[in-house]
């Protein structure tokens, strides 16, 4: 996820350091176990992941810059990650064609599905599966009514713009004669795997395909290098499992309708609509209520009350790297209870 720049540009969100992401308890420092220069202790605690109630405050930072943005800027990127995406269609067709059928070919050509989501996470377009978790966490944390409606409208911009933008480029696949003969024989034989399966048994695939791209948002909130190898192996999980994904299946659905193979109705009961529910049980329902129930009792032991509260309490959702630390992290200075 990004913020907006002044003229509009999506730049990086300068997540918070380790030192300074948020308070955190004072609690009496942990005796070593050998003899440490204070130098070493610091480095100990440079090497140490973040805790989970910071990957959850940076999700929830980056979800509100998101439900902050303007609808025209949400539609023109989520219509480029739609573009984007129609990579992991074209890349695996082009494996295929050089490689013998059947055996081990899969396990090769199947890598290329990666391409599509490395050009759309690390350019920072608006993907609807990576917005499922993203947006729900502000909404998880600050139950608002407001943030409720923000919430719902950010999933049909960028999910109306990525369904326009993955037709798009199955229009261009199809019509702009940019395939030879076997190239586009190619792309038909990847396409035909998203309408195989029944409508439940899709739904089902759809599901896991949630949870894997849920995973790599979380995964990805707590790194800061290796992110294109993460991008990779989740994704690269999801093509080789044969699991659905509404965006990318998008292109291939669309190019089945394209050159005759089925029908939009089709299409929209075998393929669009189970996946969008599974997409969204897998990425909400599963893994983001599981996340968030770890960590449940410690946010909301240092929620203040609500009459103690300003109107404008939290971070500020145009400077996330601000030291103001959030109403949903605790504030006590003494050490956070802990449930049996």
């Amino acid at each position: 996820m990004a913020a907006r720049g002044p003229h509009g540009h999506r730049r990086p969100l300068s997540y918070p350091s380790r030192e300074t992401e948020m308070p955190k308890p004072q609690s009496a420092p942990e005796e070593s176990s050998v003899e440490l220069t204070q130098e070493e202790e610091t480095n100990i605690r440079e090497q140490m992941p973040h805790r989970a109630p910071v990957l959850f405050e940076i999700i929830r930072r980056n979800g509100q810059e998101e439900l902050e943005r303007s609808v025209l800027a949400l539609w023109w990127s989520g219509l480029v990650a739609g573009l984007s995406i129609g990579f992991s269609v074209l890349t695996p067709a082009m494996l295929m064609r050089y490689l013998p059928d059947g055996g081990w070919s899969p396990i090769v050509y199947q890598l290329g599905y990666s391409v599509g989501f490395v050009i759309v996470i690390l350019s920072r377009q608006q993907l609807f599966t990576e917005n499922v978790i993203t947006a729900v966490v502000p909404v998880m944390a600050r139950s608002h009514l407001r943030n409720l409606v923000m919430m719902l409208r950010l999933w049909a911009v960028v999910l109306a713009a990525n369904v326009v933008g993955a037709s798009l480029f199955a229009v261009f696949l199809f019509y702009s004669g940019a395939l030879d003969r076997e190239l586009a024989k190619a792309v038909h034989s990847v396409s035909t795997h998203v309408l195989q399966a029944q409508p439940m048994e899709t739904m089902a695939r759809a599901m896991v395909a949630g949870f894997l791209i849920a995973s790599l948002v979380w995964i990805l909130a707590g790194i800061e290098g290796s992110r294109l190898g993460i991008i990779v192996l989740m994704t690269y999980l999801i093509a080789l499992g044969g699991f659905a994904h509404v965006v990318a299946g998008t292109v291939e659905a669309a190019y089945l309708v394209l050159d005759g193979s089925n029908s939009v109705a089709e299409v929209a009961r075998g393929f669009f609509v189970p996946t969008l529910i599974g997409n969204m049980i897998g990425g909400n329902v599963i893994f983001t209520l599981l996340a968030y129930g770890q960590i449940r009792d410690e946010l909301k032991g240092g929620q203040e009350p609500d009459d103690e509260r300003r109107p404008d309490d939290g971070v500020n959702p145009r400077n996330p790297s601000a030291a103001r630390d959030s109403p949903q992290i605790s504030r006590r200075t003494g050490p956070t209870p802990r449930s049996s």
